[in-house]
């Protein structure tokens, strides 16, 4: 079973956002929150944020356990682009392009072979 969150109208672009998501692909939700904690990018905030709430929808589902969740999706969509104007010499004027985005997280239930994996895994490193 899949939960999901999206974060709507980031206020960052959505190049700065991929580059930290694409790092997450594949992980545990626990592994990609800790990930998330202590990465330098300002965009971290906002994907570990949206990854909170994607688990907290799979709680309030009673889906799995989101610790144990696999993100299976995480992907950015780019937004609207406020356009502003700075004068410049000559009468002249530049425009500048403040960009937003749209984050989604995807969650998806580990297979059972793969849950006895991670448990092992985790007890083995503890």
């Amino acid at each position: 079973m899949e939960t999901k969150a999206i974060l709507r109208y980031a206020r960052v672009t959505p190049r700065k956002v991929r580059r930290v998501t694409k790092l997450l692909r594949g992980k545990t939700a626990s592994e990609a929150e800790v990930m998330l904690k202590f990465m330098p990018y300002r965009a971290a905030g906002l994907v570990l944020s949206t990854l909170k709430s994607a688990m907290a929808n799979a709680a309030q589902k009673d889906v799995a356990d989101p610790e144990l969740m696999i993100i299976f999706k995480i992907f950015v969509d780019q937004g609207p682009v406020m356009k502003r104007m700075m004068p410049r010499a000559m009468g002249r004027a530049n425009v500048i392009k403040k960009r937003s985005c749209h984050i989604t997280v995807v969650l998806k239930e580990l297979e059972a072979d793969k849950k006895i994996k991670t448990e092992t895994n985790k007890k083995i490193n503890k």
